[in-house]
This record gives C-alpha cells, sequence and structure tokens, in this order.
C-alpha cells in the first residue's frame, strides 16, 4: 500500500511513475535524529526503567550499546508480553522508535574496569 500511495504521489507531482523510481516523501526521506530520539527516550518513560542511557535496570532491560534495530525494538514494543506497557504506532510511530534506536546507538560503551583508576585499585592484589 505504501508503494502504491508513494507511486500516485510521485505521478501527481511529475516524478518516474509507477514503473520507474518513486521520489521519496518528505517523512519518508529524514533520516532518523538522535536527538528527537533522547526527546521521545525522555518524554514517553523509557528513561524510568531503562535508565539515562539505555544501561537497564532491576526495572528494565539493558537497550545500549549496541541497541536492537529499530524494526525490532517496534515489534517488542508493539507486542510486549512483559510488565512493560505496549506502545501503539499512536503513541510511538515507526519514524519515532527510529530516532529513539537513532539515540540508544550513539550510546558509548562502558569503559573497562582497568581504564578507571577507582574500580582498577579495588581489584589490585592484596585488597
Amino acid at each position: 500500500m505504501r508503494y502504491l500511495v508513494t507511486n500516485l504521489m510521485a505521478m501527481l507531482v511529475g516524478g518516474a511513475g509507477l514503473l520507474g523510481a518513486a521520489p521519496l516523501l518528505a517523512a519518508e526521506r529524514a533520516a532518523p535524529s538522535a536527538v528527537r530520539g533522547w526527546q521521545l527516550y525522555t518524554s514517553v518513560g523509557c528513561v524510568h526503567c531503562h535508565g539515562s542511557q539505555g544501561q537497564g535496570s532491576t526495572a528494565g532491560a539493558r537497550l545500549a550499546p549496541e541497541p536492537l534495530p529499530a524494526a525490532a525494538i517496534a515489534q517488542f514494543i508493539r507486542a510486549t508480553n512483559t510488565t512493560m506497557p505496549a506502545y501503539s504506532a499512536q503513541v510511538l510511530s515507526d519514524a519515532d522508535v527510529a530516532d529513539i534506536a537513532a539515540f540508544l546507538a550513539t550510546v558509548p560503551a562502558a569503559k573497562p574496569v582497568a581504564r578507571i583508576p577507582a574500580l582498577r585499585d579495588l581489584q589490585a592484589p592484596g585488597r
């Protein structure tokens, strides 16, 4: 259906038509935004269970670093079988989920213990 709508729009605005490559709609052209993803992540409540950087907690799973692809996140949040509330496409669109995934992808991996002096000292022999 989306393909048909995209091609019909292309025909109306002078695009390539049904047999050629159709230009993307404005919403499809926009790349996911990590900034908007962080705003959504905090405003819809992800932060309360998954932590400020997606690190997880006793209430929510670790989401970052190395998040799932946006499509997998969307599939899970739409039909979750956990205590997490489900988020319909009316609450978080696929574009919103892509933005959240873009934010999660910006979260760097934690430093190894050996690179954190206070933690490294705790592991020193004789302590």
